[in-house]
């Protein structure tokens, strides 16, 4: 089952001539979610081969413009696209009028539902549950209410050993009581156990994606685990003190949290404009959590 993230934008509040405000591409078993849309992430979509119209859930994380100033942009390209399926955005409850006023203004009658749904930053919310993923909401401490994302598969069914089975010859109609792990018994009586005929599916993946954010021990437990963390990493950590006033964290603290969660991966964002270079945040990260990468704008991360 495919499971990866595809890195739109990567910078901070302020432009940058060579990186884009924040926006990520998930895809989970050929079904895409955008995750925040900074300004210039139809462009990026567009860039990296990302097609817009197989979006059907949209995540803003907070209302700072750099995560969302993209969002109308896109929304009325789908409507000028012919989209008639409904699409379902995730957000804080006032971007809703937001997006309202945009259309009243240019006198835009959008041609597909858009379907809201209120996060509360206040605590974690089970967003999402479909066959393939559980999507919650994980509070977070930033100036604004903000909220990250954790996206958690869900186990698989069992897979069919076909050769034992075949042997065995045993009936199509029990296939799926096997991958459901039933066990088998023949027509003489003998009892085949599960593991006998099958193999167990690949353990479930998790994804966190934390979004602006004090370092603030509050959500580690949410995101123990985790296969891949995203977490912005806006300073140095000798602006320390620039972070704390501006409710964000450094390289170095992110890393913190990628060691202080066991997660198996690090991807540092969200990356002040001051910094031309990545090298120093990327450096100041490893130097405690040695699996951390740079979210480059156009990289995939496999999950």
């Amino acid at each position: 089952m495919k499971f990866e993230v595809t890195i739109l934008g990567s910078s901070s509040a302020t432009p940058i001539f060579n990186r884009n405000p924040t926006s990520q591409a998930l895809n989970i078993n050929e079904r895409l979610y955008l995750i925040d849309c900074g300004e210039g992430t139809q462009q990026q979509m567009l860039r990296f081969d990302i097609k817009a119209s197989r979006i059907d859930y949209i995540f803003i994380s907070h209302l700072h413009g750099d995560h969302y100033l993209g969002l109308v942009g896109l929304l009325s390209s789908l409507h000028l696209n012919g989209r008639t399926k409904p699409l379902h955005i995730f957000c804080p409850a006032p971007l809703k009028e937001i997006i309202d006023l945009q259309f009243k203004y240019s006198e835009t009658t959008i041609q597909y539902p858009l379907e809201y749904t209120f996060i509360d930053p206040t605590q974690p919310t089970k967003l999402v549950d479909n066959q393939d993923i559980i999507i919650e909401s994980i509070p977070l401490d930033h100036r604004i209410p903000c909220t990250g994302f954790l996206f958690r598969q869900k186990k698989r069914l069992r897979k069919l050993i076909k050769d034992k089975i075949e042997t065995i010859d045993i009936p199509v109609e029990y296939y799926s009581r096997l991958k459901k792990g039933e066990d088998f018994t023949d027509s003489n009586g003998k009892l085949y156990k599960n593991d006998e005929l099958t193999l167990d599916s690949e353990r479930p993946k998790a994804y966190a994606y934390c979004s602006d954010t004090l370092f603030n021990e509050a959500y580690f437990n949410q995101i123990s685990g985790v296969d891949l963390l995203y977490h912005e990493a806006t300073f140095l950590h000798n602006m320390v003190d620039r972070a704390v006033e501006t409710h964000h964290t450094t390289a170095l603290q992110a890393a913190e949290v990628a060691a202080r969660v066991k997660a198996r991966k690090l991807v540092i964002g969200h990356f002040s404009a001051r910094y031309k270079a990545l090298t120093e945040l990327l450096d100041e990260a490893r130097s405690i959590f040695s699996e951390t990468e740079l979210a480059i704008e156009g990289k995939t991360f496999v999950i």
